[in-house]
């Protein structure tokens, strides 16, 4: 934050304030930080969460899912499943509640910076990057433009340098890449040279996933250290709802679990269109298709980490367009969660879409309700939560900047209010009150706590009109446009090494410079 000219003798004391509250603090001492316990917000009662675990088991006993491909088939039916005579596979009450228990909890995604790794237990709460945009929204221009793999770079490199987004899912497609298995190679690629936080992507087709793996290898020095902390997931849609497989994508998911790597078992259905439009049997049938998924895994390799990626989407039912900021979204995704916690898996869901095109106050009020929505509904993987815009077609370098902030003030919220004995203590209030100044400001507790009790913004403004006027009005997108400029103008750190980018780049073809 700026300064203001001094005004009269308590201006010393405000700046020794703003000074202190400025300082860097210790990781372990910050207000809020990846993991907090959410889980205060049910929007569903328990005897309806009971309701909706029953109508999916009957789901995929009555039903079942079509489609499945060939080796899916095999390993499905080898565990218990039912394969119909109209080529539906069924999945017996019993074969489900086995394979819940024993899938993994408490899993840990890694990073390749160890301080970051992401802890999926219980109800904590990590928030991220996700999508596959086609747009950059150009906020300088007030437009869209196609989005590249420099774009893609660019937003990695700015989520490596923001405290409140914990991971980094791809945020949008390099259209600039005609190949699809280049594209897929060089997302994960840029993903991966632009920061150390985990890693989330989609690949295209089961025959890209070796070479993948084999740059993956390259990356972590070796196989056996790969496998050790896979640092990268498969987002995977295996599902097209309605309760059909995807037959391509779960032969990716096949392979990617031989590779030892994590998979986001993703059913994003659109209630009103390829979901039922009632928001409960919405997630009835997300709830069935990712138990199916479940199953799908763990007659795999049992145990495999795998997250419960129930995604249903809405429709503004007046025109069958999506709507990922309304309040129907924060609920579904928020009902999500409470199934997730109601099965005790690792899950992750939508928020923080904006329908919004640029970053205005309607994507503020879209992103903010959908995010604090979930974070107290204790959903451990928010995806999607900065910088989408449009529905899931454009993404903003400036709102993802801007987007820290707002998930500061969300990660505040789910932290709530500590009571212990030191903070309901009366002995400020009687130094104040009896014979005191009759004020806190200044005050040995008010300093102890400023810092650790309350989280500041890096960017909103929140000074007064005569002191906004003072330092030039500053305008939130100029000042976030100028923070995007110094995260990316300034020196690249290499994050893979030199010598392995090298061999990479010998091997692969790597289309951002060098």
């Amino acid at each position: 934050m700026s300064e203001v000219p001094a005004r009269g003798r308590r201006s010393g004391g405000r700046r020794a304030r703003v000074a202190l509250r400025s300082e860097k603090l210790a990781e372990e001492l910050r207000p809020v930080h990846a993991g907090l316990v959410g889980g205060q917000y049910k929007p569903l009662t328990d005897a309806a969460v009971e309701r909706i675990h029953q109508a999916a088991l009957d789901a995929l006993e009555q039903i079942g899912l079509s489609e499945a491909p060939e080796s899916g088939v095999k390993i499905l039916t080898d565990a218990g499943a039912i394969l119909g005579d109209d080529g539906r596979i069924r999945f017996p009450r019993a074969l489900v509640e086995d394979m819940l228990a024993v899938a993994a909890r408490d899993i840990t995604l890694h990073a390749r910076n160890p301080k970051q790794d992401l802890n999926l237990s219980g109800s904590k709460v990590h928030y991220g990057t996700a999508g596959a945009a086609v747009h950059i929204v150009d906020t300088e221009n007030n437009d869209y433009r196609e989005s590249t793999l420099q774009d893609l770079f660019d937003s990695a490199r700015i989520v490596e340098k923001l405290d409140n987004v914990h991971f980094f899912q791809r945020t949008m497609v390099a259209r600039d890449i005609v190949d699809n298995y280049e594209m897929d190679l060089n997302t994960i690629y840029a993903a991966c040279a632009g920061t150390k936080k985990h890693v989330g992507t989609s690949i295209f087709e089961p025959g890209y996933v070796p070479g993948i793996m084999e740059m993956l290898h390259m990356i972590s020095g070796g196989e056996d250290k790969w496998r050790e902390r896979p640092f990268v997931s498969n987002s995977n849609c295996f599902v097209v709802p309605p309760m059909k497989f995807a037959t391509e994508s779960c032969e990716v998911m096949e392979t990617c679990v031989h590779g030892g790597m994590p998979v986001l078992l993703l059913s994003a259905g659109q209630a009103g269109a390829t979901a039922p439009a009632p928001l409960a049997t919405a997630i009835v049938q997300a709830v069935a298709e990712c138990l199916a998924g479940l199953v799908y895994v763990n007659a795999i390799k049992l145990g495999h980490p795998a997250i419960f990626g129930t995604w249903p989407f809405v429709s503004d039912l007046r025109t069958g367009a999506m709507s990922g900021g309304s309040g129907e979204q924060a609920l579904l995704s928020a009902g999500c969660a409470q199934m997730h916690r109601y099965y005790d898996l690792p899950g992750g869901s939508a928020a923080g879409i904006a329908d919004a095109k640029m970053p205005d106050m309607q994507a503020g009020w879209e992103q903010t309700i959908s995010n604090l929505s979930v974070g107290l509904s204790g959903l451990n993987m928010v995806y999607e939560s900065v910088g989408m815009h449009a529905s899931l077609l454009g993404f903003s370098l400036e709102s993802l900047i801007l987007g820290d902030d707002l998930l500061g003030q969300v990660q505040r919220c789910i932290k709530g209010i500590e009571v212990t004995e030191d903070s309901v203590s009366l002995d400020a209030m009687k130094s104040v009150c009896l014979g005191g100044p009759s004020h806190y400001l200044g005050h040995d507790q008010t300093l102890a706590i400023m810092q650790t009790e309350y989280i500041y913004p890096e960017l909103a403004d929140r000074t007064s009109p005569k002191e906004w006027a003072e330092i030039g009005k500053p305008n939130l997108i100029a000042k976030a446009i100028e923070r995007k400029r110094l995260i990316l103008d300034a020196p690249r750190e290499a994050l893979i090494d030199p010598a392995t980018d090298a061999e990479i780049r010998k091997k692969f073809n790597i289309h951002l410079p060098s």
